[in-house]
């Protein structure tokens, strides 16, 4: 039989938050006598937007924009029904795009 493993895979744009949500996803599901592995950073992805800055004229002058996506990956295992249910009721800041697997 196989062991049961939730992977939790968070992204957000600020990597404070990031960081507070992972540690309060660790501490609940240790809190719960569950196993877990991270956070683990993935590779960060950097979108760029040129602009102009004139919209007439100066074709030469352009500003530049960048997004960053931070990711953050979390295993945990061998849950229990108290760690999925204590998951479920966290509360993590807005901004923060949480996807679980099971």
């Amino acid at each position: 039989m196989q062991k049961q493993k939730i992977r939790i895979r968070l992204k957000g744009y600020e990597t404070n938050l990031l960081l507070d949500s992972c540690n309060k996803i660790i501490e609940t599901a240790t809190r719960t006598n569950s196993v877990t592995a991270g956070p683990i950073p993935l590779p960060t992805r950097r979108k760029i937007y040129c602009v102009l800055r004139s919209p007439h004229v100066n074709k030469d002058s352009r500003e530049h924009f960048e997004t960053r996506i931070h990711k953050r990956v979390i295993d945990i295992y061998e849950p229990n029904s108290t760690t999925i249910d204590s998951l479920m009721k966290l509360d993590l800041p807005a901004g923060i795009d949480i996807d679980i697997k099971i």
